[in-house]
């Protein structure tokens, strides 16, 4: 194949050609799959491999696959973040959670794969800050489209609206991704209903588990049931302002606006973030 990389049958022959193994799947089941099975990861490794868990998980998953990884080889949970657009080009964040020793393995291959590149502290640390930081980028998501339905039922000029949100307090990475394909109408963010409901879950799960009652966090989830009920789990996640379209009967647009998001800042080495 192009690059020199070749097949393999199975995680259990990939584990035994390789170092570093890199999983990056959709939800926790599937990772588990691809560890577990009789083929799997695990039964492929030995001393000295590193299973690098890039998917966005359950930190307890992660600590209780971790545990069976470390018995012959090292586990690092390293979650990216950033959207898809910045995957392309290399340019995402890359949070790593293990042992000291193993991040500094790695860092070189995760300095080719992102930009920032930010060590966690221990195994299932990264996991916790990634569903965080989607939840987060959830609750501000669901209050632009408030923020946006307001504006047009107001009569207001929503390409006016977009900038006035720009330049002030009010302005996220959210806003200036997802707003604008949200106007343009595609609302093409790469990202689905279903992946945004399995990450607050898990971001919910944590917060059950720490003992901290959260208000926010449920009613977010009870949206996009709703929003997955009504237009299907693989409906784009920005498409969550139909529920405010629907219910306020008109549409969300402005001329202008790009159909899907691009990164135009150019790749550069990654590089390690410092916590001061």
């Amino acid at each position: 194949m192009d690059g020199g990389a070749k097949w393999g049958e199975s995680p259990k022959q990939m584990a035994e050609a390789t170092d570093l193994l890199i999983t990056c799947l959709p939800n926790p089941t599937a990772s588990a799959v691809v560890m577990e099975a009789e083929d799997g990861i695990l039964s492929g490794l030995s001393s000295g491999k590193i299973w690098a868990e890039m998917s966005t998980t359950d930190e307890a998953e992660i600590r209780r696959i971790g545990a069976l990884v470390n018995k012959a080889g090292v586990a690092i949970d390293c979650p990216v973040s950033g959207g898809c657009h910045r995957a392309d080009t290399g340019n995402i964040s890359i949070f790593a959670g293990g042992e000291r020793s193993s991040f500094e393995k790695i860092l070189p291959v995760l300095k080719v794969l992102g930009r920032n590149i930010l060590h966690t502290g221990a195994l299932g640390s990264a996991s916790v800050l990634k569903v965080l930081t989607n939840y987060l980028a959830t609750a501000n998501l669901v209050t632009l489209c408030e923020a946006l339905t307001t504006a047009k039922m107001a009569g207001m000029d929503l390409s006016t609206t977009y900038e006035a949100i720009r330049i002030s307090s009010g302005n996220s990475f959210v806003h200036e991704t997802e707003s604008q394909v949200i106007l343009n109408g595609s609302r093409d963010i790469n990202f689905t209903m279903d992946l945004v409901l399995k990450d607050i879950s898990l971001f919910q799960s944590i917060a059950e588990r720490a003992g901290v009652p959260l208000e926010v966090s449920p009613l977010l989830i009870d949206i996009f049931k709703d929003g997955e009920q009504r237009y299907g789990s693989r409906e784009w996640s920005s498409n969550i302002i139909r529920r405010l379209e629907d219910a306020c009967e008109t549409q969300i647009l402005a001329s202008g606006f790009p159909e899907q998001m691009t990164d135009d800042e150019p790749e550069v080495s990654g590089e390690e973030v410092v916590v001061q």
